[in-house]
């Protein structure tokens, strides 16, 4: 008997949803097996609802902050804080390993509806590679949970220093984790990146009511002057 292609899917993948402010839903599929790319973490939840706070999207008015800007979200695995970033109107490229890319173009062609004024694309991005291809510089680039792979520290912190321009933004969210070697791993990573960015902490009363933790921190990063 033929398998459809939503037996396939629904065999291999299972759903998360997560309701945006307006009453809409994020269908964000996730992969029964694989890399850690392949599930929604914590701190992407909590950061796709940052993305939607008063201070970037007026509830009176309905002005988005993230109307035609420019986004970039790295190791985006299952896409939802690009997804939920064009669905708020920006123009965002999702990027992430090769093998994650069939997952990110699932996601994207779930929630196509979603995405009304906004854009979305998924693209190949390998940290510390060459970055031509996504200049010039974004208004922001997001990212969620990146900081866990000791290989990865350098490549990923040069990544954001040729991806970043003086006006760039990156809104960078991670849950902090004591186990093995994940301190070290952060603190590395942080030890690089504020030689080149200043940060400033998000307050928990400026996230979301509902979606926070004290274990997931939220930053924002931008160049130093000069």
């Amino acid at each position: 008997m033929a398998v459809s292609p939503e037996q396939q899917i629904s065999a291999t993948h299972f759903v998360r949803e997560i309701e945006k402010n307006d009453g809409s839903v994020l269908k964000v599929y996730q992969c029964s097996t694989g890399d850690v790319g392949c599930v929604v973490w914590d701190a992407a939840i909590v950061l796709s609802k940052y993305l939607e706070t008063e201070q970037f999207c007026n509830s009176r008015s309905g002005v988005s902050t993230w109307s035609s800007k420019q986004v970039m979200e790295l190791g985006a695995g299952t896409g939802v804080v690009g997804i939920m970033a064009a669905s708020l109107g920006a123009n965002v490229t999702v990027t992430d390993l090769e093998d994650l890319q069939p997952l990110l173009q699932l996601n994207i062609q779930e929630n196509r509806e979603l995405v009304r004024t906004g854009s979305i694309t998924a693209k190949v991005l390998k940290w510390g590679e060459n970055v031509t291809d996504f200049l010039p510089h974004p208004d922001y680039i997001l990212m969620a949970d990146c900081i866990y792979y000791e290989q990865s520290v350098v490549p990923l912190a040069e990544t954001l220093k040729l991806l970043s321009g003086p006006d760039t933004c990156i809104i960078c969210c991670y849950e902090q984790r004591t186990m093995g070697v994940n301190p070290e791993v952060e603190k590395r990573f942080f030890e690089l990146l504020l030689q080149d960015f200043e940060a400033e902490e998000v307050p928990a009363e400026r996230q979301d009511p509902e979606f926070n933790s004290p274990d997931i921190h939220i930053l924002h990063l931008r160049r130093r002057n000069g």
